[in-house]
């Protein structure tokens, strides 16, 4: 009878090893500059309502309720971090796991370990200088390059993300043979602008140093804060390095009525695609109104920093457990 090998770790224990070195290293980075490491929940009432996030679903009892509730495995511990923020914690980091509902592939598992923390004071600007320094001290790599959300979409393709026509967007697809039911989502801009960012533009990005796009158009900017000279922009923006996308990072909205504002907009999007609507995170809204420091965040995937920092190929080649096991690996 054959063997079951699949106990076996999907990543080799030198690696493992070296997995732990590099997450020891970025504690060291932020306790060297007096940001606090914190640990916050994993489940909660409340989740991300963007559109193009699906969160894991559980159930247990709470207290002062007699049948288990709906809990939500968090796709990132954005909320409560800002809780602590809005009670004085001053800048924050956290390494743990968050959960996301997408095909399981070379670049994501549905478990997965996160990175993120909270700079008040700064801007987005200020914090993508310290990504870029962090990506230095953990992968040796170049100092970073910068390029609009605009300036990529005309270097790469030739069109403005902001003033391109529905019908150039299409026949930018059609051209580059990506097949879209166009009968579908007709007055979402943002289905093409994505699907020419993810399937014609990221690819390319990042290949000889980490490539940070910033500006985002506000209808893809999260949560993060209007640029005051632009309000079809916001400061949102993201880190790519050979062709992956690495983080996503925010001015982040103070205002509570902003964010609730932000939150229906979302929820929106979600009922009139036929998804279901996320439940308002009430104790973040409250935490803002109660007086939310400027800062920025970010959210940066670890096991992707990894794989790159060890030239490897997928990210179940540096994790444990994948639920996608590549490689087999005999214990050390």
């Amino acid at each position: 009878m054959q063997q079951n090998q699949h106990w076996q770790p999907t990543a080799s224990i030198d690696t493992l090893a070296k997995r732990a070195a590099i997450i020891q290293a970025i504690r060291d980075f932020f306790f060297k500059r007096g940001v606090m490491e914190v640990e916050t929940p994993v489940l909660g009432k409340s989740t991300t309502t963007d559109l193009h996030i699906e969160s894991l679903i559980t159930e247990c009892y709470c207290p002062g309720e007699r049948d288990k509730q709906k809990q939500f495995l968090q796709t990132s511990p954005e909320f409560p971090m800002k809780r602590l923020l809005a009670a004085g914690s001053g800048p924050i980091f956290q390494i743990g796991k968050a959960f996301r509902q997408d095909p399981t592939g070379r670049w994501h598992n549905p478990e997965f370990t996160l990175l993120e923390w909270y700079r008040p004071g700064f801007d987005d600007i200020t914090l993508m200088d310290e990504v870029d320094t962090l990506l230095q001290v953990i992968l040796s790599a170049k100092p970073a390059k910068h390029l609009s959300y605009q300036a990529v979409f005309m270097s790469t393709l030739g069109i403005c993300p902001f003033s391109a026509t529905l019908e150039e967007l299409k026949k930018t697809l059609i051209q580059a043979s990506i097949h879209v039911n166009f009968n579908l989502d007709e007055i979402d801009r943002d289905l093409y602008l994505q699907l020419l960012m993810s399937h014609l533009i990221e690819p390319g990005l990042g290949q000889s140093e980490p490539l940070f796009i910033y500006d985002y158009p506000l209808s893809q900017g999260g949560f993060a804060k209007v640029k005051p000279h632009n309000p079809a922009i916001t400061a949102r923006f993201e880190v790519y390095i050979k062709g992956i996308e690495l983080a996503n990072g925010y001015h982040e909205i103070t205002n509570a009525d902003e964010q609730q504002k932000r939150f229906e907009i979302d929820n929106d999007r979600r009922r009139e695609a036929g998804f279901e609507t996320i439940p308002l995170d009430e104790n973040l809204l409250a935490a803002l109104r109660s007086g939310f420091p400027d800062c920025s965040g970010v959210a940066l995937g670890i096991d992707r920093l990894i794989m790159l920092a060890l030239k490897k190929t997928s990210i179940s080649e540096v994790m444990a457990f994948s639920m996608q096991p590549n490689n087999v690996h005999t214990v050390q």
